[in-house]
């Protein structure tokens, strides 16, 4: 059987929070996904607007709405600095859309991440001010930490306004407002926004303000397609603010309500947008647009979210497409290469002979290939990180590989590439994506390195789950060093994978109509995990596809039908082909074959339980 963790243990109604006793007489099953996910009262699923929580509670906004009305009305140009991931372009087109609506003389720039690198620097700055002479400086989704380029950008008089929503232990720069639920000093109840949450809140707060003095206005609410398709895609937690957020986003695209440039990612990726779940925000339509921002310069995304032109967009969304696919092109070169290294040190950890990666096919060099291999190997003992670089390595997909590897090995991960692929010395920087498990805040333990050594890290940056980090490339093998160091303090079972279930199906579950109703009983996401199940089955048949994927016929107590099963990238050696039962661990789906819908259970995790 597997070992799984239950979300919610209780299989009586009356065991239920007496508030959701009455969804139970609908949906016992339902009722349980809530209680797992700590719903106690149904106000707690609310989704309409008036849920929100106030804008006048996020420390900062009064001080910038003030400073942006008078900009407007003074006809100042204004600067929006932007980040180079689809939150960052989604809160830049937000922005943008908004503020052109409401009279202000505004342009963008967002920084090229190869040359520039992040937030609102001093270089960013100065090519601002050569290129578009701005009064004001406004940042989204960056600049908590920028005070070298706040004060840059004082020194020539410009007025600076920080909205972001990164976490911060330090004092925020002196800009002339900022706004950050996660700054220091700020009750906001909501600490999950993304930098485009923040940029809607800040908007709807000018926009009622300028309402309300007889000026030119806008509803905010209606570019709700971009906070939820920011908010997903930067993998916001889904408490009920964000919820809220979502699904009104969500809906307004289901019913065509919504920016050219997504309709136009949308037909790109053969997807129906009436037939749109939260989920595609971050599977389909966000690799679209960060792909621009990893492969080339996120101006194109913007711009795709910007355009009014049906033509425009669509040409837009082809290059967008085109440069997702070279992503995943060298996404996969560089994953091969990460797995290499990563075996070459399980064969290596179980032989006497070293590994020095000579004649390997995937390095670029001897030397950056054994460098990799000793450090991984270093994480290797304890087994509680992965590190790793090569001067080959491109930086725009660094993160992506590294979230990968967490995923398949169930450890942080950082993966390291050059700022510049044609300065590899030992003194040119290097930079890091992190990914990291439940237990681990992976920005706070970069943290406890730079303190414990200060000549370490450059700058670092980021959220419990993901992080950013530079520093120079004679400094590697000490940061891996000292990583490993505060891994090695924390507890054994917080390395140890939870898969957790939300427990057994009742058998009038097994139906389109459940499976529908599921995926529309709320935003499921990080902080709001969608539903997962697991029961015992009967193997009835099974099929091996592509000598890679296991499809199952299966039978449950109760179901007058069989049941179809997919499990996805299976290990076809080490399945049992005498298997009679099996325990699976599994999510409820909907199968489209030309034009027929049907139930299909997508399988996380199988055992097997009986054999015939």
């Amino acid at each position: 059987m597997l070992n799984l963790t239950p979300r919610y243990t209780s299989t009586r109604i009356d065991e239920l929070p007496a508030a959701l006793q009455l969804f139970a007489a609908q949906s016992f099953t339902l009722a349980r996904l809530y209680a797992g996910r700590g719903i106690t009262a149904p106000d707690e699923l609310e989704t309409s607007l008036s849920g929100l929580l106030p804008a006048e509670a996020l420390h900062g906004v009064t001080e910038a709405v003030r400073l942006l009305d008078v900009a407007i009305d003074e006809r100042q140009r204004i600067l929006i600095v932007g980040d180079f991931d689809c939150d960052g372009a989604t809160s830049t087109a937000l922005m943008m859309r908004a503020l052109t609506k409401m009279g202000a003389v505004v342009d963008f720039l967002v920084p090229d991440r190869f040359k520039y690198g992040y937030g609102l620097t001093p270089e960013i700055v100065e090519l601002g001010i050569e290129t578009f002479q701005p009064n004001m400086i406004v940042t989204v989704d960056n600049g908590i930490s920028s005070h070298e380029g706040v004060a840059r950008a004082q020194a020539d008089g410009i007025t600076v306004i920080i909205t972001d929503h990164h976490l911060t232990t330090k004092e925020t720069p002196p800009a002339e407002a900022v706004v950050n639920p996660n700054q220091l000093g700020c009750d906001f109840a909501s600490k999950a926004l993304v930098g485009v949450g923040v940029a809607f809140y800040v908007l709807g707060r000018l926009a009622k303000l300028r309402r309300e003095a007889g000026k030119s206005t806008v509803q905010v609410s209606q570019y709700l397609d971009l906070v939820a398709l920011g908010t997903i895609a930067d993998v916001g937690v889904l408490d009920k603010n964000n919820r809220i957020l979502v699904h009104h986003g969500l809906s307004a695209i289901r019913q065509g309500r919504c920016c050219m440039g997504i309709l136009a990612l949308l037909e790109q990726a053969g997807r129906d947008p009436k037939q749109l779940h939260a989920q595609d925000f971050g599977f389909v339509l966000g690799p679209r647009i960060n792909a621009a921002g990893r492969m080339d310069n996120m101006r194109i995304g913007i711009e795709c979210l910007l355009t009014e032109d049906w033509s425009t967009a669509q040409r837009l969304a082809q290059e967008l497409e085109q440069l997702n696919r070279t992503r995943r092109h060298v996404e996969g070169e560089m994953r091969a290469q990460a797995d290499s290294i990563v075996q070459a040190l399980a064969r290596e950890d179980n032989s006497d002979d070293s590994v020095s990666g000579e004649g390997d096919d995937n390095a670029s060099n001897d030397d950056t290939i054994t460098q990799a291999v000793s450090t991984a190997k270093a994480n290797n003992t304890g087994a509680r990180s992965i590190i790793l670089y090569q001067d080959d390595w491109h930086q725009g997909v660094i993160g992506i590989v590294a979230g990968r590897l967490k995923e398949s090995h169930y450890l942080p991960s950082i993966v390291f590439a050059p700022a510049d692929t044609e300065q590899t010395d030992e003194n040119s920087a290097i930079k890091g994506s992190a990914r990291s498990i439940a237990g681990v805040h992976i920005r706070d333990a970069i943290e406890q390195v730079a303190e414990r050594y200060p000549d370490l890290i450059s700058h670092f940056g980021g959220h419990a789950m993901a992080a950013g980090l530079t520093l120079k490339r004679r400094n590697f093998e000490a940061f891996v060093t000292a990583f490993n160091e505060v891994m090695a303090q924390m507890d054994d079972e917080v390395f140890a994978e939870q898969k957790f279930t939300d427990g057994p199906l009742q058998a009038s579950d097994f139906s389109l109509w459940f499976a529908e109703h599921l995926a529309d009983a709320s935003i499921w996401g990080h902080g709001f995990a969608p539903p997962i199940f697991d029961g015992v089955f009967e193997v009835l048949s099974f099929k091996i596809l592509k000598d890679k994927h296991l499809k199952l016929s299966l039978r449950y107590p109760d179901v007058q039908y069989p049941i179809e099963a997919i499990c996805f990238n299976f290990d076809n050696e080490a399945w049992d082909y005498r298997a009679k039962q099996v325990h699976l661990l599994f999510q409820l789906d909907i199968n489209e074959w030309n034009g027929k819908q049907s139930l299909q259970l997508m399988v996380k995790d199988l055992a097997v339980v009986e054999q015939g």
